[in-house]
């Protein structure tokens, strides 16, 4: 009884009270934190797991008759889905039919749509929505690439950009939402650019509107959290396409073409269009926010991130390397603008890309 009273009569500093609590606080939050990274853990699983099966399901894909839009077709085909692919050349279109369909399997609609028209761009899509009854997952591809020092661009390269790279993806995106968000589960992958990250020398143009792409893309993801529907925003660093025979170029054509396709091509600076296809279609399944290809681009990205302005210092001193500007403004094709250099072997990989991915005319 004794130990008992005294026990009962014990009492504490005011300061060993404080410590008390606050110990028991740390605790709690501990065991707090602890449990929400569990639940965070186990739902993480549980998503990747469940994932967002392809089986039968409807994928859309502009732009998707050569290049990174064919190896993703195909790649989805592969995974059991049906495939709807549009671009602006019907015969083009007939060859990526009969690849896709020899390459991944199942059957294949094509038509013909200038991404740009926005009237061209609703219509397909109906034209989809009452063929499929959906469309389960849209990728945004459709792009286009002018290459060459400011002095040689002009407004006209500037609004090209734009309708096509940054409002083919609204024209197509808003047409597809309501019957997305309706079903209350779908995929709409943005193909944006490293180059929305990062603006690079003579690639004005086309970097302002990846950047605009790249805005819409997190934005529209954020505005539709609550819904089934997931954003993917997709920025890829150089890849072998076998793109860059269809690029624009103007000034220098021929030396603005060589140092294009030198660093698209290698396997040093560039990844394979096919293992870009593949991330691309598992980031799709997951519902991932972003994925940046190429472990060069993610660098590239993290550095801007943390020391902008260094970064644009170092990319000031790489355009002094770059062509001076031409006396032409005049807009040539890759294939068009060929040297001994761009017939070496030292582009042989993005040679063979292109025959592989229906870049070369036929």
């Amino acid at each position: 009884m004794d130990l008992l009273d005294d026990f009962r009569n014990f009492t504490l500093s005011p300061r060993s009270k404080k410590l008390i609590k606050g110990a028991a606080a740390i605790t709690a939050g501990g065991l707090a934190l602890g449990a929400t990274c569990a639940a965070l853990g186990i739902s993480a699983l549980y998503r990747r797991r469940r994932g967002f099966a392809l089986r039968d399901k409807v994928v859309f894909i502009t732009g998707g008759s050569r290049g990174l839009g064919l190896a993703m077709a195909e790649e989805f085909a592969r995974r059991g889905a049906q495939i709807a692919i549009c671009a602006r050349d019907a015969e083009e279109l007939e060859r990526a039919k009969q690849v896709i369909e020899r390459e991944g399997g199942g059957s294949v609609m094509t038509f013909v749509c200038d991404v740009s028209d926005r009237e061209q761009v609703e219509s397909t899509v109906r034209m989809i929505e009452n063929h499929f009854g959906a469309i389960d997952v849209l990728v945004n591809n459709a792009g286009v690439i002018s290459v060459g020092p400011i002095e040689n661009q002009n407004i006209s390269d500037f609004e090209e950009a734009m309708k096509v790279n940054f409002w083919s993806q609204v024209y197509a995106t808003l047409a597809a939402l309501p019957q997305m968000r309706r079903r209350g589960e779908a995929r709409v992958v943005n193909i944006t650019s490293i180059g929305g990250k990062v603006s690079v020398p003579h690639l004005l143009p086309y970097s302002c509107s990846k950047f605009a792409a790249v805005a819409f893309s997190e934005g529209l993801r954020a505005e539709l959290g609550r819904t089934g529907v997931k954003v993917v925003t997709v920025a890829p660093g150089l890849m072998r396409t076998g793109s860059h025979l269809n690029a624009e170029f103007k000034g220098k054509h021929k030396q603005e073409f060589a140092w294009f396709s030198l660093s698209g091509t290698n396997p040093i600076t560039s990844i394979s269009v096919h293992r870009a296809a593949r991330q691309i279609v598992n980031a799709t399944t997951s519902g991932r926010a972003e994925l940046i290809i190429s472990w060069q681009a993610e660098l590239l990205a993290r550095a801007h991130g943390i020391a902008p302005g260094l970064v644009t210092e170092v990319l000031g001193l790489v355009n002094r390397t770059l062509p001076s500007a031409g006396e032409s403004d005049e807009k040539r094709k890759g294939r068009e603008s060929h040297s001994v250099i761009t017939k070496s072997p030292l582009t042989a990989l993005g040679e063979m890309a292109a025959k592989r991915y229906n870049q070369k005319q036929a």
